[in-house]
């Protein structure tokens, strides 16, 4: 049973920076394409950033320039690199593991940014 665990979420002013920590454990880390989503309140959930066991990177075009996706295959975590932080970022920020062959889909808990002056 894959299990993952997000972190570094928290309170931050517009302009500001943070980084997002996730760690996977239970499964063939290789396996997975990794990625972040993340939910507004009374907002659907929206793909963030995606990457690949090759490095390949997506990303969602408002965060584009400002958001860095990348992952440490050796410590099993993906981290996402948040710069130029704006209001409009606040959202609980959720991890996944997407099964390259199944494509079935692991999620962690969740980790709120808040963004506040």
């Amino acid at each position: 049973q894959v299990q993952i665990v997000e972190s570094g979420g928290g309170l931050v002013e517009p302009g500001g920076s943070l980084r997002l920590s996730c760690g996977v454990s239970g499964g063939i880390f290789s396996l997975y394409t990794m990625g972040w989503y993340r939910q507004a309140p009374n907002k659907e959930r929206e793909l963030v950033a995606t990457i690949t066991n090759g490095g390949t990177t997506q990303y969602l075009d408002s965060v584009r320039g400002r958001f860095t996706i990348s992952r440490d295959n050796i410590k099993n975590t993906i981290y996402l690199q948040m710069s130029s932080l704006k209001p409009e970022d606040t959202a609980v920020y959720f991890c996944s593991a997407r099964h390259i062959i199944t494509s079935y889909t692991y999620w962690g808990q969740g980790t709120q940014v808040t963004l506040s002056s």
